[in-house]
């Protein structure tokens, strides 16, 4: 069983940045295309963004496009998504999520889920 772990939420000002880190818990990231799903209070999760395993292919939603980055750093074997020029719409829980397949699109199925970090954007 992958446990995933994140970390990085919290409250920042519209306009600002925050880095959110995921980490699989004994296995590595390579083995994994590696995503990135929000919930707003009261909507459907949304899908943010996703990479291969090897993390050469990205993918991200049109409504992050520009301001979000994904990244890997499989000496530290984490996942990070790198958040610039929030918005109070970007406001939500976020949750790392892992797929053995390594498909690359908003709509994949994942494996394992972290519990997810909660983002607060003041307007």
């Amino acid at each position: 069983q992958v446990q995933l772990v994140e970390s990085g939420g919290g409250l920042v000002q519209a306009g600002g940045s925050l880095r959110l880190s995921c980490a699989p818990s004994g296995r590595a990231i390579n083995n994994y295309a590696m995503g990135w799903i929000r919930q707003a209070p009261g909507k459907e999760r949304e899908f943010v963004t996703v990479s291969n395993r090897s993390g050469g292919t990205t993918y991200y939603a049109d409504s992050v496009k520009g301001r979000f980055t994904i990244s890997r750093d499989t000496a530290m074997n984490t996942v990070y998504l790198q958040m610039n020029s929030l918005k109070a719409e970007d406001t939500a829980v976020y949750y790392c999520a892992a797929s053995y397949r390594d498909v690359v699109c908003p709509n994949g199925e994942y494996d394992y889920w972290g519990r997810g970090t909660q983002v607060t954007v003041s307007s």
